[in-house]
């Protein structure tokens, strides 16, 4: 955050920060890394160190290096360490971020339409399971062939929106 901002403002940043992080725990992420996620999205900085987080969140150093780990490994935050630093860096990936964040995804939804045809050839297509693995995997082949196409008309969009 800026320095000019007060401790009141600081406040309603961590209100936010919380409410942003219960709605991204909503889907499935643990809470702590929502909320190092959900801080990474608000403050003007590019780049953290766990110190930094722990400081601005008012958490433990420990709970931070679980988090950036999460957040690294689920592909929402990048790590890089400077020259001569022996200090990890974490780093949002600012640039179209959300379309940066679906498309690391794409391995991912490959690895669902995988695992549902191999359900399908273990129990069949007539079964109810079997029809439900099928849609399945219907679901995320045509999500990877959709993908680019949309990815490109939101970065289409995006440029009308943010006037890049």
């Amino acid at each position: 955050m800026a320095a000019t901002s007060t401790d009141h403002d600081r406040d309603e940043v961590l209100r936010f920060v919380e409410r942003f992080a219960i709605v991204l725990a909503s889907t499935g992420m643990a809470r702590m890394p929502a909320r190092v996620f959900a801080y990474a999205l608000i403050d003007d900085a590019d780049r953290y160190t766990a110190t930094r987080l722990a400081e601005a969140l008012r958490v433990s150093p420990a709970a931070i290096s679980t988090s950036v780990r999460d957040l690294v490994n689920a592909g929402l935050l990048g790590k890089q360490r400077e020259p001569g630093d022996r200090t990890d860096t974490y780093v949002l990936h600012d640039e179209d971020i959300w379309s940066e964040i679906y498309l690391q995804r794409e391995g991912l939804m490959e690895q669902f339409e995988r695992i549902a045809a191999e359900g399908i050839e273990l129990v069949g297509r007539e079964r109810p399971g079997g029809r439900r693995l099928a849609e399945t995997a219907a679901y995320f082949a045509f999500m990877r062939k959709e993908m680019p196409e949309l990815v490109e008309r939101w970065r289409k969009y995006r440029q009308e929106v943010m006037l890049d």
